[in-house]
């Protein structure tokens, strides 16, 4: 019988990093775009405030920000242009690597392919954390506008001056205008970038799997194995799902799966071929390679205390080391992180094991 070997696994992995490093250059280069409109914006903000009457109402102060909120709203067309395209560059990449992975693997199976077409069209038309693009887009412009908005008519209300007003906006130069208001919108940005990509690449994963359901059996899904894989994707690690996206084995929801579970999700999923109950060989992860199917909860057991204590928390990390409790064991059955006196109540038993009062 066919099986998918550890070639797939080390590929996918590889191609993780260089999917981190594209997001990455596509950061640099759409948070810039913010950050080339922001001397504008400051001297926008700065000939409104200016212009203002000694005692202007609030409708003074909301017509003579029209400028700004022009300003604005061209700045996140341009972001929204930006992010759209990285999205329709990488959609047919994403296409043409997970048939490739596929067929690579195992030869003897013809897989059917994708077009660019398909996979740029689902990736637009599908929403992500929620929302479309466009909506997230829409979304951030109207956010930072009303934060401009409402820290201008606070500060001048209360009678900061022009530079005063500016500098809240903005931040200072000695701090790189990391302590400004705007430093929240550039992360903002940030993570809908990475949370897109990742949507893409799924996105084109789905797609080449009902294009091939009849080869294809269980999705499993994939998690990082290294210290910053989230909560979510932990408890999941090598977790199978229905093609149809029901649990199997266990009861934790799907979330939109692999790589778009959460914000920034870095997971992947793959589906093995049908009557395969495992994969073959090893995988790679940041202490080398691994056994293929090894899974986070395990992999951490073999990380050192201080690994374990960063990724849980001390006290979970005890209780991960000398209380006896697992991965699952800190969640509910509906995979909700339980706090520490919901934990006690539970598995008192394993904080006496430990040693923790």
């Amino acid at each position: 019988m066919a099986s998918l070997p550890r070639s797939v696994l080390d590929a996918m992995t590889r191609h993780q990093i260089d999917l981190t490093r594209y997001s990455n250059s596509e950061v640099r280069r759409i948070v810039a775009i913010l950050n080339r409109t922001d001397a504008a914006l400051m001297e926008r903000i700065a000939v409104a405030l200016d212009s203002l009457p000694a005692s202007a109402s609030l409708k003074q102060i909301e017509e003579v920000l029209q400028s700004v909120r022009t300003l604005n709203a061209e700045a996140y067309a341009a972001v929204h242009q930006g992010i759209k395209g990285a999205m329709q560059d990488l959609a047919p990449v994403e296409a043409v690597f997970i048939r490739n992975l596929y067929r690579h693997a195992v030869p003897e199976v013809d897989f059917a392919g994708i077009t660019a077409a398909q996979t740029r069209a689902a990736a637009l038309s599908r929403p992500f954390q929620g929302r479309l693009l466009k909506e997230w887009a829409a979304g951030m412009e109207s956010g930072r506008m009303m934060r401009i908005r409402d820290t201008i008519r606070t500060g001048y209300l209360s009678g900061q001056t022009t530079s005063q007003i500016v500098k809240q906006i903005r931040g200072t130069r000695a701090n790189n205008y990391a302590d400004g208001l705007l430093e929240g919108d550039r992360r903002s940005v940030e993570r809908v970038v990475r949370t897109a990509l990742g949507h893409t690449a799924q996105s084109a994963r789905e797609d080449f799997f009902e294009a091939n359901d009849g080869i294809l059996g269980n999705e499993v899904w994939i998690s990082t194995l290294d210290g910053r894989t989230s909560d979510i994707c932990r408890l999941r690690s090598g977790l199978e799902y229905t093609p149809g996206h029901k649990p199997v084995g266990h009861q934790y929801p799907y979330l939109g799966g692999p790589g778009r579970a959460h914000w920034q999700c870095r997971s992947t999923g793959l589906r093995l071929l049908k009557g395969q109950t495992k994969f073959s060989g090893t995988q790679s992860s940041q202490d080398g390679y691994v056994d293929a199917n090894l899974t986070y909860g395990p992999w951490l057991k073999s990380q050192p205390a201080s690994v374990q204590d960063d990724v849980l928390g001390p006290t979970r990390g005890k209780l991960f080391r000398d209380g006896g409790l697992d991965i699952q064991a800190f969640h509910n059955d509906k995979g909700r992180l339980l706090t520490l006196d919901q934990l006690a109540e539970r598995n008192h038993a394993a904080f006496e094991r430990a040693g923790i009062e």
